[in-house]
């Protein structure tokens, strides 16, 4: 990596193509240890995938329901939409203080395992207490499954490691192998947004919005959002009526490609490159390896139809399954495809999910929306960003304890979380030694993944930022067939710039003047 950075300036895209192909050399992982890891893994996705809460089933201590009775969702990505969808809502903060209850319970695996993905009892998750016709029954908790499926992913990884012998743990490749970016660079990329000043004042500009104390579910604060104002249910209605399967929304994507910019025949030159399945989870785009295959994009559509925040996830797939056809596609040598990392893919997802109204003919003339958008793109980084550095932390933890059992790493877990949460966040939310930041499923189904969100945000920021003015398409375009640089190069190649926090906090510092 120092090489690469050391010798961009003088390198031509075709001494970039071997240096890319020296990458495939990297190491030599037995075929039986890398069918372990994705063996592994796949346990963990499936464990995830079929980890479902049956929000009708769950009742206060009178009894009352709070949510439709066939409404089933995803840990933890339909958790929190389905929290975030909730603000300025009747019994809303209800609604939300029921939803963190359910998470609480999954993070210390006091729920009950009878509730999980079975509509056959009714459950209290604020005193965790299950009925089944109307009496109180004993139940077992699940036993610490989620930490055994984030060791065994663990201990998978690490019977790889004597075969890189440059990168000999998995956190270093997830860093300098795969993000190109060392880990104490990410650590200091993020410790330098959640620590300015100008968190505390978004936060106090959030709670005067609420009119109440911030509670810690509102790192999920939706109310930056053109779409908070509208009602989901009158979105939902649109967006089923649209797609009422996968083939419709596959049928749409040339369409939501010229809406954007791309001309009719380019449109449907990246549209037929990419097919739209079904997905068990909430979402998923999968790249093609080989030019003449297609991108996949699977999503989670109801027998209804797909519901507003199906859509709202197809939609970020759908900017990955663009990036992936343009960089496989447009590229000028096939050991430059694809993007320097994750990261930079889920910032053209990003983009794309910012304008999901937008395709939906539903326009925003808000005077503040480029206000609106900086105040909700810090506080969406400020969320994962936390999040991002527990992950790191127990990576790290678990190296320094190979021989954990799953208790312990629960344990642990929730110490990284609180101790993040007591240095970065109680300092703003008032209050300590909540959990809430080990509450993701991507620690347990795609480890070490987390950093790539925060990292795309800002990358998302500064690309969007740069592209204003100009065309969306051509500019999409004309940065993603650089290909796979690594990330600061591409980024100065983009916008002219390395990736930094500075656009953000200085877009924020003017929107907190505009916006009340």
């Amino acid at each position: 990596m120092k090489e690469k950075t050391d010798l961009a300036p003088q390198w031509n895209r075709t001494q970039w193509a071997y240096a890319r192909m020296g990458d495939v050399f990297t190491s030599r992982v037995p075929a039986e240890l890398s069918q372990k890891v994705t063996e592994a893994l796949a346990k963990s996705d499936l464990y995830i995938s079929s980890y479902n809460i049956m929000m009708g089933n769950l009742v206060d201590k009178t009894g009352k329901t709070y949510f439709p009775a066939d409404m089933k969702l995803i840990t933890h990505w339909g958790l929190r939409d389905e929290l975030k969808s909730h603000y300025g809502k009747p019994d809303g903060l209800a609604k939300q203080q029921m939803v963190y209850s359910v998470m609480k319970r999954i993070i210390d695996q006091s729920i009950p395992e009878m509730v999980i993905n079975n509509k056959d009892y009714q459950w209290n998750p604020v005193n965790n207490k299950v009925m089944k016709n109307g009496k109180e029954i004993q139940f077992t908790s699940e036993p610490d499954k989620r930490y055994e499926m984030l060791l065994n992913d663990f201990k998978a990884e690490k019977a790889v490691d004597p075969y890189y012998p440059v990168y000999p743990t998995y956190s270093q490749r997830a860093f300098e192998l795969g993000m190109e970016i060392p880990e104490a660079d990410v650590e200091k990329l993020f410790t330098s947004l959640i620590t300015a000043p100008e968190i505390k004042q978004v936060a106090d500009l959030i709670s005067k919005r609420l009119g109440r104390k911030l509670q810690p579910f509102d790192i999920w604060y939706d109310g930056f959002k053109s779409r908070s104002s509208l009602n989901e249910d009158d979105l939902t209605a649109k967006t089923s009526k649209l797609y009422p399967n996968t083939a419709a929304f596959e049928k749409n994507t040339v369409n939501i490609l010229k809406k954007l910019g791309w001309p009719a025949e380019r449109a449907a030159y990246i549209a037929s490159k990419i097919q739209v399945d079904p997905a068990r989870g909430s979402g998923h785009a999968a790249q093609a390896a080989m030019k003449g295959d297609k991108a996949r994009l699977r999503t989670r559509i109801t027998e209804k139809g797909m519901n507003y925040k199906g859509y709202n996830i197809a939609v970020h797939e759908f900017g990955h399954n663009v990036e992936q056809t343009i960089d496989l596609y447009d590229i000028d040598n096939y050991m430059m495809s694809g993007v320097p990392n994750t990261a930079f893919t889920e910032a053209l997802a990003f983009i794309f999910q910012n304008r999901d109204l937008e395709l939906l003919g539903i326009n925003d003339n808000n005077p503040d929306k480029e206000h609106l958008a900086a105040l909700d793109a810090i506080w969406m980084s400020y969320e994962i960003m936390g999040v991002s550095l527990v992950d790191m932390q127990v990576w790290n933890w678990m190296y320094a304890n190979p021989n954990a059992t799953p208790a312990q790493l629960k344990a642990a877990v929730i110490a990284s979380a609180k101790e993040v949460w007591n240095k970065y966040y109680a300092p703003v939310f008032g209050m300590k030694d909540e959990p809430i930041l080990a509450v993701y499923s991507h620690m347990i189904d795609n480890p070490l993944y987390l950093p790539n969100y925060p990292v795309g945000h800002l990358i998302n920021f500064q690309v969007d930022g740069f592209m204003k003015g100009k065309n969306f398409a051509s500019e999409v375009d004309r940065m993603f067939k650089q290909g796979r640089l690594i990330p600061q190069v591409w980024m100065k190649g983009a916008v002219g710039n390395e990736i930094s926090v500075k656009p953000l906090l200085d877009a924020t510092d003017v929107a907190l003047k505009a916006v009340k």
